[in-house]
């Protein structure tokens, strides 16, 4: 009996082994198959340091070596290249998505411009036309904010990833709530007058939306033109779209060397890059978009009331003379709104001016070469000048001397001296320019004559370092040798004393 149940426990026991074995085989199996077909959750999520662990809630945790003894896991480096792959996807989702949001957001402009410039001319009553533009305006902003939700929703999680957290929450900080609620309201915004003129009136005959403000609510008609100049906030799209889509943001060299030097690829480093770049197109293109949106935005403010405003070729006109800071006062706004637009463009108009001057000092200014062949030229030409100038003083001086050997009148003595003092004040002036002139030079090329010192230094003392170490080293040789020489020579001198002894004895 005893060696039945031996027998049936060995088999037990083999048959718990092999099972063993096989599970591990297929754990190992499953791995591989994950991996080649770039299943990251696979890879991540149950396999950790080589340890398998169960997730069931019931089942007990199984523990299986995933790699055999003595060689080396390589879960934590295909950790890495899943993460590099996932931030690679989640960047070209956030360019795409970033841009389809800027899409959405100018055709939502662009059909509130077209809603308020028909509204006089082409809607009648009893026409759906007002409600077929403002249903596209607000399908065009639902868009939009899904857009934006989806944009923030993979920065979210490429924010994880970066920093190798789990939890989603805890990407949701205050202030990044605070920026998508409040991107999510600027988006939001859109003219829905239209809506409020079809409950009133109903659909069969409801009156032109807001076209004729003499005849319709002031307040609904003050509302509806606030809502439509608050629909260009979403004009700070532009500024993410064109960091996502810059070469600063994309090329990998910039990266790794702007990380080097702790720089943030922000919108303001992008528009430094482009500044020093492209300074005039960069202007030009943002002045022309101002003013043009400036000038419609002026005359929408100035439709309420009857003036000379209210065209387009005037407000053209203001907005130019505001935007430059000449102000001749021959036309000017009426609303508040209107003079709101006005007070921002004079601001905008001050920065752009200061900008555009710094642009052109620095078009006019000298390169390094141009510079360096510039005061070459003028260090010759004061050169000359200088010798020329010496020349005039020993010639003065020789006639002053001449005139004294042959007592010459007063007058010609005096003509001489002051010919003399002349000379002597030219001489000193171009001196004292020439010496202004080389300081100026010298401290162009201080830098990388400063910079060619160090260099210098820095060789020398590692030639004098490596020279100091060989001598070291061989005064170590030396100094064993002596050790060695003075230990042999203890040794037989105390042979010498020792035979010497015997001897005396």
């Amino acid at each position: 009996m005893s060696g039945d149940q031996d027998g049936t426990g060995s088999r037990s026991a083999g048959g718990d082994a092999k099972h063993k074995a096989r599970f591990s085989c297929a754990l190992e199996m499953e791995m591989t198959k994950r991996a080649m077909h770039g299943d990251p959750k696979g890879a991540r999520g149950d396999y950790d340091d080589g340890v398998v662990r169960g997730n069931g809630s019931d089942s007990p945790e199984v523990f299986v070596p995933v790699s055999l003894p003595g060689k080396k896991g390589i879960q934590m480096e295909g950790d890495d290249l899943y993460r590099l792959r996932d931030r690679k996807f989640l960047l070209e989702d956030k360019k795409r998505l970033c841009t389809l949001a800027l899409g959405a957001a100018l055709l939502g402009i662009l059909l509130m411009i077209l809603h308020t410039e028909m509204c006089p001319f082409f809607y009648k009553p009893g026409t759906n036309i007002a409600l077929i533009i403002n249903c596209s305006i607000s399908l065009s902003t639902v868009c939009l904010l899904i857009f934006i939700i989806a944009f923030h929703y993979k920065d979210i999680r490429l924010f994880i990833i970066d920093q190798n957290q789990v939890d989603w929450r805890i990407a949701m900080t205050s202030h990044r709530v605070f920026v998508i609620t409040l991107e999510l309201v600027a988006c939001a915004i859109h003219p829905i007058g239209t809506y409020w003129e079809v409950g009133f009136h109903g659909n069969s005959s409801f009156s032109p939306p807001l076209c004729d403000f003499n005849h319709h609510n002031p307040a609904l008609a003050d509302l509806e033109l606030l809502l439509s100049v608050l629909m260009f906030l979403r004009l700070y799209l532009v500024h993410r779209t064109v960091l996502l889509h810059s070469k600063v943001l994309l090329s990998a060299s910039y990266r790794s060397i702007g990380s080097l030097n702790n720089i943030n690829f922000t919108f303001r480093f992008v528009l430094k890059v482009l500044m020093n770049k492209y300074p005039a197109r960069t202007l030009l293109v943002f002045i022309l978009f101002f003013w043009l949106t400036a000038s419609w935005m002026l005359t929408l403010c100035e439709r309420q009331t009857v003036g000379s405003t209210d065209h387009m070729e005037t407000a053209l006109w203001l907005i130019a003379i505001t935007f430059l800071t000449v102000g001749y006062g021959d036309v000017a706004p009426n609303t508040r709104c209107g003079k709101s637009v006005c007070l921002f463009t004079g601001v905008m108009g001050v920065a752009c001016t200061a900008m555009l001057v710094a642009v052109v000092t620095k078009k006019l200014a000298l390169n390094k070469g141009e510079k360096h062949v510039h005061f070459f030229m003028l260090d010759i030409q004061i050169s000359k000048g200088i010798r020329h100038a010496a020349a005039n003083v020993l010639r003065e001086c020789w006639l002053l001397h001449r005139a004294n050997v042959t007592k010459a009148t007063r007058q010609e003595h005096r003509r001489h001296q002051r010919c003399l003092l002349e000379a002597i004040r030219v001489f000193r002036h171009l001196r004292l320019k020439q010496r202004k002139l080389r300081d100026y030079v010298s401290e162009m090329v201080d830098l990388p004559k400063m910079q060619m010192i160090m260099c210098d230094l820095s060789a020398n003392w590692n030639n004098s370092y490596r020279e100091l170490e060989q001598r070291i080293l061989s005064m170590e040789q030396k100094l064993e040798e002596l050790s060695r020489c003075f230990q042999e020579t203890s040794k037989l001198l105390s042979q010498v004393l020792r035979h010497r002894n015997q001897e005396i004895r």
